[in-house]
């Protein structure tokens, strides 16, 4: 403390004028620059105070992993945390999810952070020491580092209460691989009892330790998985190569590249930040259709990735068409996407702001820009989106010269700590800083 206030003083020195200040007006403004540098600093300086704290918990999590629907004891984990801060705090909502209330010194606006909670049903190879103990379950899409970080802001706004203008709160959500648990927490009526005016998320990916990576709009591709109904009659080689026909006419791509590589991300000449990006502009399915017959009529099914929201509705005529070019007019039944959640759209206006905010804060390699839309991969997080102005941020966790890999869902998938100190320092001050500004 002794040493922030004496950096203050200097500081204050060297602006203030000799002869003082002009007017009431250049007195507040002086005042606030220098309570906004005390916040951020106190948020660097705690953030690192827990740090460790945070990978013993993050590793806890690691350790002990729970499918969606069964997040018991991760709920008691972050119950207990949340309590210990002082915070409000909700179970009642749906399932195993967990609301924390942070209410600042001073009324404002209201916020809200979200961290997803369950782990995967996989039995990939670990290359942690601190391994599942669960067989057959494992946290192989970082979870357990977005419920670090998200206590870790919790913890450290906490700390700053005095600053806070409004109120944050922090949604735990559990169920978010089965595309769930924020459907069914907002059926449930969340927003009736936070209401908040805006809602901020990330996760964890392959690209390096820290980076932050955001756009406005659409992070991912759209994914619809699309049924073609046939008469029974047709063979099975005739089945595959109309199938083939089919993803082949839809096939379209950028530059030549393939964005179903998914390695081809942190590629600075193909990847996301290069406005050249292969991650933009594509259309593909996940290749050959999946066959089958039932009760005398055919079926083909296959998943499509579609980066344009304009062109998912002449999907289906183009297919429809493309089968009666191939001769099969009299054997279709129908054409129709049978599975499509939504995906997620950042609120221009806030990724504009939360982008300006980082920058000026951390500086202007702070946060990456994203020129691409991420095939195979969503997030749930968009339904809270559907109803609230929202940015959802992409966290480098990746740390190439060390061998660690974030490539979610994947074997040896692997998250470099540091992407949680980064995390907590980096969100808690945008939030201060959103939560300030009218």
């Amino acid at each position: 403390m002794k040493k922030i206030t004496v950096t203050l003083l200097c500081f204050a020195s060297s602006v203030l004028p000799a002869q003082g200040f002009n007017n009431k007006k250049e007195e507040a403004i002086l005042f606030k620059n220098l309570n906004e540098q005390t916040v951020h600093q106190s948020i660097q300086k705690e953030t690192d105070k827990i740090f460790n704290k945070l990978v013993n918990i993050r590793r806890d999590f690691h350790e002990n992993p729970e499918l969606a629907g069964k997040e018991n004891q991760t709920q008691e984990k972050i119950k207990k945390y949340l309590l210990d801060l002082g915070m409000e705090v909700q179970t009642d909502t749906y399932g195993h999810s967990v609301v924390g209330t942070l209410k600042g010194d001073k009324k404002g606006r209201k916020i809200a952070w979200r961290s997803d909670m369950d782990a995967l049903p996989n039995d990939y190879p670990d290359p942690e020491t601190f391994k599942s103990t669960i067989k057959g379950i494992q946290h192989g899409c970082g979870h357990d580092i977005h419920m670090a970080i998200g206590l870790g802001i919790a913890e450290v706004l906490a700390k700053n209460k005095q600053s806070l203008k409004g109120t944050v709160y922090f949604i735990f959500q559990p169920e978010e691989e089965t595309f769930k648990g924020a459907k069914e927490m907002l059926h449930n009526g969340l927003l009736s009892r936070i209401n908040p005016d805006e809602i901020y998320g990330l996760h964890v990916t392959a690209t390096p330790v820290g980076q932050i990576m955001v756009k406005a709009n659409e992070m991912f591709a759209y994914q619809k998985k699309i049924r073609i109904q046939l008469k029974n009659g047709l063979s099975e080689d005739e089945l595959n190569d109309l199938g083939k026909k089919i993803s082949n006419s839809l096939f379209r791509t950028s530059n030549g590249g393939k964005p179903w590589e998914l390695q081809s991300i942190v590629d600075p000449k193909t990847g996301l930040t290069n406005p050249d990006t292969i991650f933009k502009d594509y259309l593909f399915t996940d290749g050959k259709f999946n066959s089958y017959s039932k009760n005398n009529e055919s079926f083909l099914e296959t998943y499509l990735y579609e980066t344009n929201s304009f062109n998912l509705d002449k999907i289906i005529p183009t297919v429809q068409k493309i089968i009666q070019d191939s001769g099969y007019k009299d054997h279709l039944l129908s054409v129709s996407f049978v599975q499509g959640n939504p995906t997620v759209v950042n609120d221009e206006k806030l990724t504009r702001s939360s982008t300006e905010i980082l920058r000026n804060l951390y500086g202007k390699n702070a946060v990456a820009p994203d020129y691409g839309q991420v095939p195979f991969f969503n997030d749930d997080f968009s339904y809270f989106q559907e109803k609230i102005p929202g940015v959802y941020f992409f966290l480098g966790g990746s740390n190439f010269e060390k061998g660690v890999i974030a490539m979610n869902h994947s074997p040896n998938f692997q998250v470099d700590e540091e992407s949680i100190r980064t995390g907590v320092k980096s969100f808690a001050s945008l939030i201060v800083e959103r939560l300030n500004r009218n």
